[in-house]
């Protein structure tokens, strides 16, 4: 780990840094716990070659999460372009009503509802752009910015084969006749065990978003693709919420986008999920 200089964060008055720790976890910035000579500590999120929006999007997309009687996501110190400073959330473990808290959390969340899907700017979902233009049908909006654009993309890298990309062109032409209406909601964007924090009172919070507003489902169906959560998570958000209890009955076609995403990012190993979906779907 490279040392940053004592007076990195002093042109933001915030003081100089007496102690820095690297912190794990991160597989797209450095990520560290930094302590001023105020005795306050916060999280640092570094990356040198991060696109000039990268941690500016970042920091809107906490700032539109953190709403009343939804889940704790860290206040936003400094966002530059290339870190992002925030509240040092603590780390402990899962109270007993951890993951009561979440769903309850996360179904809050879901009942901000706007007019349009989309976002107010484009963001990253991992290291991928992510478009957000503001939009009123969300079949097209999913077929066309999250599908479309990263299967192109894919393809064009020759991760994807012609095959592959008309099968998720037809899907994605056909998505009024495999997902049901529903009504743009705010989401993480980015939902996984990785992106869900326990703080120091043992209490979820949400970090490194992707938000957007979307499909209610969608973000539930991430929450199940790598591993998934606690069952009283579901339980929970469930009971506090009008969700279709069909909705995991789609989500692999939800899913579809992040494998995509994930293939863009990691490679090929992603590749024989994709098929199964595609097989399925197409």
């Amino acid at each position: 780990m490279k040392s940053l200089s004592k007076s990195f964060l002093a042109p933001f008055e915030l003081g100089e840094i007496v102690h820095q720790k690297l912190v794990g976890g991160g597989c797209i910035s450095e990520t560290r716990r930094v302590f001023l000579d105020s005795g306050k500590s916060y999280f640092l999120k570094l990356n040198e070659q991060a696109p000039a929006d990268f941690f500016t999007s970042e920091a809107k997309s906490l700032e539109a999460l953190s709403i009343e009687n939804s889940l704790r996501v860290p206040n936003v110190m400094v966002a530059e372009r290339n870190f992002i400073l925030l509240e040092d959330l603590g780390a402990g473990s899962p109270n007993s009503e951890y993951w009561d808290t979440l769903g309850e959390g996360l179904a809050n969340l879901h009942k901000i509802e706007s007019n349009t899907f989309g976002f107010t700017t484009d963001n990253y979902c991992g290291s991928t752009p992510q478009r957000n233009p503001n939009m009123k049908n969300g079949y097209e909006f999913f077929g066309q910015y999250r599908l479309i654009t990263l299967s192109s993309k894919a393809f064009e890298q020759q991760l994807l084969k012609k095959k592959e990309l008309k099968q998720i062109e037809f899907i994605a032409s056909n998505l009024t006749n495999l997902i049901p209406h529903q009504n743009p909601v705010l989401i993480h964007g980015d939902l996984w065990s990785g992106n869900v924090h326990c703080d120091e009172q043992g209490k979820p919070c949400l970090v490194d978003p992707a938000a957007y507003w979307g499909w209610a489902e969608a973000e539930l169906a991430m929450s199940e693709l790598f591993g998934g959560f606690d069952q009283r998570f579901y339980e929970s958000y469930e009971s506090c919420s009008k969700i279709d209890n069909r909705w995991r009955e789609r989500s692999q076609l939800y899913n579809l986008y992040h494998l995509l995403n994930h293939l863009i990012i990691f490679g090929t190993r992603y590749l024989g999920q994709i098929k199964l979906v595609l097989d399925r779907f197409a």
